[in-house]
């Protein structure tokens, strides 16, 4: 719906009816192996820094500025997930533009680097970087925001987890379009355009001021679930980790009750949390892996 070619994107269900028609069944899926191959060490990325931006901000703040610490945890968190998934996203939208001569893609990375260099995979990633640290702010004080009303013990609670997760990316995603659009004319080079300014105007000579705005409805229809499966995700691996480090049922409670100033994500405690509960979650299967100590080494290590 982006696209700055297409006179067929008035709406979801007219975009998908020509799509379908025009290019077959299986095109609006088109560019989900470049989403999955960049998506894991994006978001392994992302969630790590959150988690230790947080942790640490949290003790030079004394938890007395809760907003600002998960805001700023969520922009340092962006700068680093973007620096891994922009040339992903590059790819990604080369293969989901209209008519696109891309058949795969390792064709299209190749065709990409060989035509326009190293460059064209980052060259949206200012635009991109503009977009999401706003994006994460929203997103994160959103999410901290709606915990805190939904679910004040701050417990293991699937139910809260998803609805806030997704008004978060619901509110985020709306806020931030016009510049995804941007981003989009430069990963796609429909026409040129190279960095954030030249891109607004391409849009706006193009499409009129309406234009930063196309494509809102999608936008924030796949941000909703796509935030509420992630944070659900996260949250349940999370409580799962804190109870098998801190002894079972008793251990996770221990964990999530010691609220919303030494938490991790969504202010639960246990991994990644701040408080002596134990350091970021990306550090936790390392530590349980280290912790199990096989019966050979152990009966060696005893006659040792």
């Amino acid at each position: 719906m982006q696209s700055l070619r297409s006179a067929h994107n008035g709406s979801i269900s007219e975009t998908l009816r020509y799509m379908v028609q025009r290019e077959g069944l299986l095109r609006p899926v088109r560019g989900m192996s470049a989403v999955v191959a960049g998506a894991g060490p994006a978001h392994a990325c992302f969630f790590a820094t959150y988690e230790q931006s947080k942790h640490t901000l949290g003790h030079l703040t004394r938890h007395r500025h809760e907003h600002i610490t998960h805001g700023l945890s969520g922009c340092l968190a962006s700068l680093v997930h973007d620096a891994v998934s922009n040339p992903a996203e590059v790819v990604k939208q080369r293969l989901q533009m209209l008519h696109s001569p891309y058949r795969s893609v390792w064709e299209c990375a190749r065709r990409v680097y060989r035509a326009e260099g190293l460059r064209a995979f980052y060259r949206s990633y200012g635009t991109q970087v503009a977009m999401n640290v706003p994006f994460q702010a929203v997103h994160f004080v959103t999410y901290e925001w709606c915990q805190a009303r939904l679910n004040a013990a701050r417990s293991y609670d699937p139910v809260a987890h998803a609805c806030s997760g997704a008004l978060a990316g619901a509110l985020a995603a709306a806020a931030t379009t016009p510049l995804d659009v941007c981003k989009t004319a430069l990963n796609t080079q429909e026409a040129t355009a190279d960095g954030l300014a030249q891109a607004a105007a391409l849009v706006l000579r193009t499409s009129g001021p309406r234009g930063f705005f196309k494509g809102v409805h999608a936008r924030v229809l796949y941000q909703m679930p796509a935030a509420a499966i992630c944070w659900l995700t996260y949250e349940t691996f999370k409580h799962a980790l804190a109870k098998t480090e801190g002894g079972g049922e008793e251990g996770a409670a221990k964990a999530e009750r010691t609220g919303p100033s030494s938490g991790g994500v969504g202010g639960v405690g246990g991994v990644g949390g701040v408080g002596g509960v134990g350091p970021p979650l990306a550090c936790a299967a390392l530590r349980l892996a280290a912790a199990e100590v096989p019966p050979a080494a152990a009966s060696s290590l005893t006659r040792t």
